[in-house]
This record gives structure tokens, C-alpha cells and sequence, in this order.
């Protein structure tokens, strides 16, 4: 390893080391020297050797390292301090970590809190560094760990029965990324005003439970229950973009604290192609959606019975903290009842990739896992609508829906106005997006042949899923490229929670055989007020039709 290099992870670990023993409050003298080394090798640096150490032009041409480095020398030094940092850290930790379980303490425990926390005789170990450069003033580094670690934590618990427990975690494994954010650079030691910490990336944490002279199981549903509520208080505590910011040198750092940048609007169309799980029937399937998977950010679609085909069309909102690095997670789920669910595909959507203000129509391939870097099975596939909204556009992001009222959500606004005593107030509104649909279906092309001679008689049936409204075309006789300019107005009452089911059928004289469909939500065109498409047929070999669609609008704004 470079010497440039290891300096400044010396002065990484260095800074924080002293974060840690400084805010002990029985920090030993003997502590304070075991630092002393480390301190002597960074005193002299200013804030524009911190910055030089960063820059490629500042090591001579000879000098060659990787971004991420073995830290053997670095996994030394911390074992043989570990003991001074476990006394420390410990009540730390146990100090920040116990609200945050009382908060998402579960229903069957009247209280939780611990009895005894120490992160025991093992250290971590570090695998690997890297230095981040996303051009802010400040230092980022993101350290990888591996820790099979022998803490000795035992929960009080209280069940609401009156049963109390003292419950053991062992068995801890964990795998990780932290981020260290040194930020602002100042020209002054230790070169950065504060330090940011955060679990950037949790690649595993297993643990298991046990009572202490007891069997956990015994009381159905505790074990469950509170290895839920562990996860939730990591999430909620130290996982990015949550992070935690200590003041090195005196002076206001409340902007590198988490706050919300916006908000995400979600409409989950519907699914196709997804996996039969049943053995009579099909799956009945559901989806939960999430940016930071905790309970109470998590959001949960109804259950579609017996179909591998389901149509949604609902809407979720979701507040994002860091729209670099965040994503959304969809996970689609067969309702198994009283069993627990089983999962029939994910996917993920990161949300760099949406432009402010502009509704984005995906369509996603489900995996079975998010983690795979392959996975070529068929699982299906999940259309969503994402629209981001960024605090602080209202000047020039107004609702397309109409100029007077300023776009927060596709389905809710804010608007000041007089009230009818004409006083000034601030009302919520529920806008009705109601409105006439006038749909031309002009043609279609390939369509796959239904009868012996390799023909089709097609006709299509425009239906409105919320309202039931039909409409059909005339029949084009033995034509698998039909053409028929034909024009249908629906009367909408409700747009933004409305879908268009196009279906395709070949007439027969004893009835009528199913060649395809496309479904439309009815966003885009009451964004954009008329647009015409070409859209493939689902559930068919080929084929696809051609549409005009026009909206003309008539808003409803309700008081709530």
C-alpha cells in the first residue's frame, strides 16, 4: 500500500477513534496515548493536502494502487484496541438503539429494552476501502466489514400478559459498507469541521434469538415479532441515507442531516406472465413497495384472486431522502392466507434514472432475487408510472391538469384561496380528473391468423375498467392487417384512477375467439392532451394496433 494512501486511512481511523473516545465519558489517560501516534501523523495536514491526496495528479507516476485495498495492517492496530473501543462504544450504541426499539416495539410486548450490551471480545475486520468522488466539499469514504462477532446483548422483555423474559442475540453475522463523510474541509486541524457515519450497504446481518433458560417458540409470535423490530431499528438508525453526524470543530451542521428532497408518485398498473404457485387455481397475487423498507414506509396493493395476469391501477406516494442513490423496490407475492406469502418476482427501479416532473412508463423484468446478477427464469414482468417531485420546483412545475393550481401528486393539490367567509385560508382538494376520452382505433398490423386458411375476421372492444363503458369496431373480414379509422367518446368521471382495456377478438358465427389486448392508463393523455401510438398486443404471437387518443378535460375540485 502507498504511503499517501495509508495516511489518509490513518486519518480516517484515527478521527474515528477519537469520535468514539471522546464522547465516552470515563475516556482513561491510557486511552488518549494509544492515539497518540495517529495524531502526530495528520497535525501538520492542511486542507489542501487533504484535497491533493485525493487527486491522481499528486502521486508520482511509479505509484500504483487499486481503489479498494486489503487493511491487514489497519485489522492489527483495531484488534489490539478493541477492548478500549468496546467499552466505549457500547453505551453509545445502547443509548441511541433503545428508543429506537421502543418505537417499533410489536403489539404483543408491553416493553423492551436492554439489559446488557457489550459488542464482546471479537473485532471486526476490515475487507476493503474506497474513496468516493461525487465533487462536494468534503472527504467520502466508504469502508467494507466483515464481523462474526460473540456480543453479549440480552433483551427485557414484557409480554402484555405479564410475562416477563430475558432474551439473548447470538449467533451474529454481519456483512456491510460504511460510509465516513468528512465535511466541511476547514483549513484548520483536523482539516473537516464534522463526520458523518452511515451503514451505506447491509449485504447480511443474521442473528438468532434465545430465552435465556427458556425456548423462545413456546410463545408464538415473539421470535418473529422481534426480529422484525431489530431490523427496523438498524434500518431507522445508521442505514444510508440515515446518517449520523458528530461535530469535530463548533459550528451549525444541521444541512448534512437526512431531509426529505421530495416526494415519489407510484402507480402500479398490473402485471404479466407471473409465476403459478398453486397447485389447483392460479396465484393470487399481491405487491408490496418500497424506498426504505421499513413497516410503516411500506405500501401494500390488494390481492388479486386466481390471476397471473393482474391489473392494479393504484396509486402509492413515498417520501425520498437521496435521490442518488435510492431506489424503489417492488416485490409481487402470492397470498397464501393464514401461511405466510411467497414471493413470485422483485424489481427495482433506482431513481436517478427519472427526470423531475416527467411521469416515466416502465415496464420491469422480475428476478427472483435483487442480489443475482443473473437470473434468466421467466418470472413475469410489472408496468409501473413513477413521477418525481422535488421539494422547491412549485415556480416552474405547474399541474398540466390546469394552470391555477400547482402539481404536488397525480391526485391531490394544495391551493390558497378565499374561503366564502372571505377570510385567507389554505384548503386540501381532491381533484376529480373528469373529462371526455375520444378514442380513434385505426388500425392493426400482423395479427396472427385464427382460422385454417391462415386468416382472421378481427374487430375490436374498447371497455373502461372502472365504469364498465363498451364500444366495438365493425368486423374487417379475412384481414390480418385490418384497417378501421373508427372513433369512440367515453365520458370519464374519475381520469386519474380510470384504464382502457383495448382487446382484440377474431369473429366467429358461433361466437367470438380471444387474439389480445393492451391496457392504457389514461396519464398520458391527460398530460399531454392527444398523442397517437403504435401498442403490441399481450398475450398474442404478434401483432399490434394503432390508436389516437385525445382528452378533453372538465376538472371537478372537491373540499376534503
Amino acid at each position: 500500500m502507498s504511503f499517501f494512501a495509508g495516511l489518509l486511512i490513518g486519518v480516517v481511523v484515527g478521527i474515528s477513534l477519537i469520535v468514539v473516545f471522546v464522547r465516552s465519558e470515563n475516556a482513561r489517560s491510557t486511552r488518549r496515548s494509544a492515539l497518540a501516534t495517529t495524531i502526530a501523523a495528520f497535525a501538520r495536514m492542511t486542507v489542501e493536502d487533504s484535497k491533493k491526496l485525493l487527486a491522481p495528479e499528486y502521486y508520482p507516476s511509479w505509484v500504483v494502487f487499486s481503489q479498494r485495498q486489503k487493511l491487514t495492517w489497519l485489522n492489527a492496530h483495531l484488534t489490539k484496541i478493541w477492548p478500549y473501543v468496546n467499552e466505549a462504544a457500547s453505551e453509545l450504541i445502547k443509548a441511541n438503539v433503545e428508543p429506537i426499539l421502543e418505537q417499533y416495539r410489536p403489539m404483543v410486548l408491553s416493553s423492551l429494552s436492554f439489559s446488557k450490551f457489550t459488542l464482546g471480545t471479537v473485532a471486526p475486520q476490515f475487507t476493503g476501502v474506497s474513496i468516493i468522488e461525487d465533487g462536494s466539499e468534503g472527504i467520502t469514504m466508504e469502508l467494507e466489514m466483515n464481523w462474526d462477532g460473540n456480543p453479549s446483548i440480552i433483551l427485557d422483555i414484557k409480554t402484555r400478559l405479564g410475562v416477563g423474559l430475558p432474551v439473548q442475540v447470538k449467533n451474529l453475522a454481519f456483512t456491510g459498507v460504511f460510509r465516513l463523510i468528512f465535511k466541511p474541509l476547514v483549513p484548520e486541524f483536523p482539516c473537516f469541521g464534522a463526520v458523518s457515519f452511515s451503514l451505506r450497504h447491509k449485504k447480511q446481518m443474521d442473528f438468532t434469538l434465545k430465552v435465556v433458560g427458556g425456548d423462545i417458540s413456546a410463545i408464538p409470535g415473539v421470535a418473529d415479532a422481534l426480529e422484525s423490530t431489530i431490523r427496523d431499528a438498524v434500518e431507522d438508525s445508521i442505514t444510508w441515507p440515515v446518517r449520523k453526524v458528530i461535530p469535530i470543530l463548533p459550528g451549525d451542521y444541521s444541512d448534512l442531516e437526512l431531509k426529505p428532497v421530495g416526494t415519489l408518485e407510484v402507480k402500479l398498473v398490473q402485471a404479466q406472465g407471473l409465476t403459478n404457485k398453486d397447485i389447483i387455481g392460479k396465484s393470487d397475487p399481491f405487491a408490496e413497495l418500497h424506498i426504505r423498507p421499513l413497516r410503516n414506509r411500506t405500501k401494500t396493493s390488494k390481492v388479486i384472486n386466481n390471476d397471473l395476469n393482474p391489473i392494479w391501477n393504484e396509486h402509492f406516494e413515498f417520501v425520498v431522502e437521496d435521490i442518488s442513490t435510492q431506489h424503489l423496490t417492488v416485490k409481487i407475492y402470492d397470498d397464501e392466507g393464514l401461511q405466510a406469502a411467497e414471493l413470485l418476482g422483485c424489481a427495482q427501479v433506482q431513481l436517478c434514472q427519472l427526470e423531475p416532473g416527467k411521469v416515466k412508463d416502465v415496464w420491469i423484468k422480475l428476478v427472483k432475487d435483487l442480489d443475482l446478477q443473473r437470473d434468466n427464469k421467466d418470472r413475469g414482468k410489472v408496468h409501473l408510472e413513477l413521477l418525481y417531485c422535488p421539494y422547491g420546483m412549485e415556480n416552474g412545475f405547474t399541474n398540466p391538469f390546469t394552470s391555477n393550481f400547482t402539481m404536488t401528486s397525480l391526485e391531490k393539490v394544495l391551493k390558497n384561496g378565499d374561503t366564502e367567509n372571505g377570510d385567507l385560508g389554505n384548503k386540501k382538494r381532491t381533484v376529480i380528473i373528469r373529462g371526455v376520452l375520444s378514442v380513434t382505433v385505426i388500425s392493426a398490423e400482423d395479427l396472427p391468423p385464427t382460422d385454417l386458411l391462415g386468416k382472421a375476421d378481427p374487430f375490436v372492444v374498447l371497455t373502461m375498467k372502472k365504469t364498465g363503458m363498451k364500444n366495438s369496431t365493425r368486423v374487417v373480414n379475412e384481414n390480418l392487417n385490418p384497417v378501421w379509422n373508427q372513433t369512440f367518446d367515453f365520458v370519464v368521471e374519475d381520469g386519474l384512477h380510470d384504464m382502457l382495456v383495448v382487446e382484440v377478438y377474431d369473429h366467429d358465427t358461433f361466437g367470438k375467439d380471444y387474439m389480445g389486448r393492451c391496457i392504457l392508463t389514461l396519464t398520458r393523455v391527460i398530460l399531454e392532451g392527444e398523442y397517437k401510438d403504435c401498442f403490441p398486443l399481450d398475450g398474442a404471437k404478434s401483432g399490434k394496433l394503432n390508436l389516437n387518443l385525445k382528452w378533453m378535460a372538465q376538472p371537478i375540485y372537491r373540499d376534503s
